[in-house]
């Protein structure tokens, strides 16, 4: 039988599943069977965005499992995204409904402004998504992503989307958007995993009532091979002997181990996998705990190293990377 996953209440009384399925770069037919497998063991929070160009994927896999009775279209928590040259308000609208098409639902759970970097808009096809000038650096606009907020609290008024959040923020353009909002995110969803854990972003999110969502939790580990931090520390977690150890405790993975201690955080991860195994593992965690020496043993990983720089884009205003947090 598939784990029951629980749920934490959001600051609009809604109630999100603390752990997803990441599907960045799950496309075509594995898109699909990857979200049938993920619901069929149990997720109900499936994670995407229109960067992804897997919607349509996604979407088709919900209805599917809709119609053979295995969900209600209630049952199941959809997150997608509006992408970075759709941040002008006169955009926001389109690409949210844009998504919804794609997805062939009536409804998406919540709305994520993917980065708060808006750029220059040159169309709706993948080859507009990344504007680029001659020295490889993002064509920037000048919107401000406040004005972004504003466009995603009107599409509330439509019914067609439950919730609306963040990714990507730091602690400064939150402020910043808390002070100028009428709606309050419900999520800021940015990388979280060993490496960067996050520690100063969650609690500081935490004292307003928004919960983090967590990606790249397991820290990406087929990027790059791992490299050995400044202390002597493997980037991965995963190889590391201790957290093995720790593992072997509770009859668990490695990753268990990872994405348990996430959730101890408080955060909600969302690992990509479209491998049954691995999606059966990433969904086990609900029958252990950590101990606070073992914590301790994670929390030694974090050095504040990104799997995801964003570096293309480090000219932007609105960088949000050269803050701690």
């Amino acid at each position: 039988m598939a784990p029951k996953v629980p749920t934490v209440r959001l600051n609009n009384g809604l109630e999100m599943p603390v752990l997803g399925l990441g599907t960045y770069m799950a496309t075509e037919d594995e898109g699909i069977a990857a979200v049938k497998m993920a619901i069929d063991e149990g997720y109900r929070h499936i994670d995407t965005a229109y960067f992804y160009q897997n919607e349509s994927q996604v979407g088709k896999a919900v209805r599917d499992k809709i119609a053979e009775g295995v969900i209600k279209r209630e049952d199941v928590f959809i997150v997608t995204k509006v992408w970075n040259t759709y941040h002008a308000p006169e955009h926001v609208e389109q690409a949210f409904q844009k998504s919804l098409d794609n997805l062939g639902l009536d409804y998406i759970d919540l709305y994520l402004v993917h980065w708060p970097t808006g750029w220059k808009f040159s169309g709706w096809t993948p080859d507009d998504f990344l504007p680029m000038d001659a020295e490889g650096k993002t064509i920037n606009s000048d919107v401000d992503y406040l004005d972004t907020w504003k466009a995603m609290e009107k599409l509330m008024k439509t019914g067609k989307v439950k919730s609306i959040g963040v990714s990507n923020f730091n602690s400064e353009q939150m402020t910043r958007l808390l002070a100028n909002c009428t709606i309050k995110p419900v999520t800021n969803q940015v990388e979280c995993n060993p490496g960067i854990n996050q520690r100063k972003l969650i609690d500081f999110c935490r004292k307003h009532d928004i919960v983090i969502t967590a990606y790249s939790p397991l820290g990406r580990p087929n990027l790059t091979d791992p490299v050995v931090g400044t202390e002597g520390i493997p980037k991965h977690a995963l190889d590391d002997p201790r957290v093995v150890e720790i593992g072997k405790r509770y009859g668990k993975s490695s990753g268990q181990v990872v994405l348990r201690y996430l959730i101890e955080l408080g955060t909600i991860p969302i690992p990509k996998s479209s491998r049954l195994e691995r999606i059966r593992q990433n969904i086990d965690l609900f029958d252990f705990k950590l101990t606070p020496e073992e914590i301790k043993v994670m929390d030694g990983f974090n050095t504040g190293g990104r799997t995801v720089p964003f570096n293309f884009s480090r000219e932007h205003k609105y960088f949000p990377f050269n803050l701690e947090y």
